[in-house]
């Protein structure tokens, strides 16, 4: 079944939420984590329990790929509702270079593992940003988790990059190369400088994002030779002996151990940043990663996914590599399922946040819009969470 809300009704949730800044005499308890992974890896989180040692049963467990969620905003409001909550990051905290989303999900699964360990009857696995795919995808691999909350959730980083990556790109290894036909800031193809809205052609826009597609599979075709090149020479490696025939060795040897870095340039361009007539919604023009002109990010400081590995790259940020596509995981979550999508972000469309609900394998799933409310949620936040506190209440301890 699914249960569709929008717009901004005030759920029971907010009346029961206590919070310091309401009352200077509560204290939410929180508690820093250190975990180690089956596979060695460090895992850091706060765990924040509810007020006046109120005893939990349910904890809501939240990361993101690279994001310290530590200290999310969602963390203190649901342990004030009632609930143990452990936000932690990856291994890969902070640094998303050699980020593979399969090893992430080893890191989620530890943190599950502690707060079952800890007495707790259910967790839920709360994914925001792209923690939603990861945590979709840890539950789809190994099995975790009895709820699935996802809070501005995007279909996967590599789907996201997809509608993103600059397809105008000629040479992979000359940011300033472009093809110009392909060019969203090209006048030729309708766009005029900020803050003068843009008019893509409808045809011009579909050549776009075939584009893109191949742009991401050259870029694939990059990582996987290197890859391939490095397990080849591995293989030959070890007919080789280190003592009689040490040059060939040293050889073989630094080839196999090889690790490709890449530069991707040019990662913010979505003709929909500049032509809101494009999948429309409540959005702003502009995007999350430009100040304010995707423009200056594209070829700047903005975007995502800029240096990586090769096997970075092929796990996380390529749309046609990465595991990590909801539309691919959420068939498998099959928990009660709860999707808050806020409708002014400038990132995710309404039609790709109610397809993530539509894919899931829940009998039980519940879809709810913020109207207004960008990426971040700021300004809504408190609504938000009272929703996630009131959905959960009717499902878990």
């Amino acid at each position: 079944m699914l249960d569709v809300h929008v717009g901004g009704a005030r759920p029971f949730g907010l009346n029961y939420w206590p919070m310091p800044e309401d009352d200077p005499g509560v204290e939410i308890p929180r508690e820093s984590i250190r975990l180690v992974s089956p596979d060695g890896a460090l895992v850091r989180g706060v765990l924040w329990t509810p007020p006046s040692g109120k005893k939990w049963k349910t904890a809501v467990i939240l990361s993101h790929p690279r994001g310290d969620f530590s200290v999310h905003y969602a963390a203190p409001l649901l342990a004030a509702a009632g609930y143990a909550v452990l936000g932690f990051g990856t291994r890969y905290m902070n640094n998303d270079t050699d980020c593979l989303h399969e090893a992430c999900t080893i890191d989620v699964e530890t943190v599950h593992n502690e707060m079952k360990r800890r007495g707790a009857e259910a967790v839920v696995l709360l994914g925001n940003s792209g923690g939603g795919s990861l945590m979709a995808l840890a539950h789809a691999e190994r099995g975790i988790g009895d709820g699935w909350v996802g809070m501005a959730a995007h279909p996967g980083e590599g789907v996201f990059m997809l509608q993103v990556i600059d397809p105008s790109v000629a040479d992979e290894s000359d940011p300033f190369s472009t093809a110009p036909e392909l060019d969203m800031y090209n006048p030729e193809n309708g766009w005029r400088p900020w803050p003068e809205p843009c008019v893509y052609d409808k045809e011009w826009l579909k050549r776009y994002r075939a584009a893109q597609v191949e742009r991401v599979a050259r870029i694939d075709a990059i990582a996987k030779a290197s890859i391939a090149e490095s397990i080849d020479a591995g293989s030959r490696l070890r007919g080789v002996d280190n003592q009689t025939q040490t040059v060939q060795w040293r050889e073989l040897r630094r080839r196999a151990v090889f690790t490709k870095y890449m530069v991707i340039y040019r990662t913010l361009a979505d003709p929909a940043y500049l032509d809101l007539s494009i999948d429309p919604d409540e959005r702003p023009m502009g995007s999350l990663f430009a100040f304010p002109d995707p423009f200056d990010a594209n070829y700047g400081r903005g975007g995502l996914g800029r240096s990586m590995t090769a096997r970075g790259w092929l796990s996380t940020w390529s749309g046609l590599s990465s595991h990590a596509k909801l539309a691919d995981t959420m068939p498998k979550v099959k928990v009660p399922t709860l999707l808050i999508h806020p409708t002014a972000d400038t990132e995710i469309r309404i039609w790709q946040a109610k397809e993530i609900v539509d894919n899931s394998g829940a009998a039980d799933k519940t879809y709810i819009e913020m109207k207004g409310a960008p990426h971040y949620l700021e300004g809504h936040r408190r609504e938000a969470l009272a929703h996630v506190a009131d959905w959960l209440a009717k499902r878990f301890p």
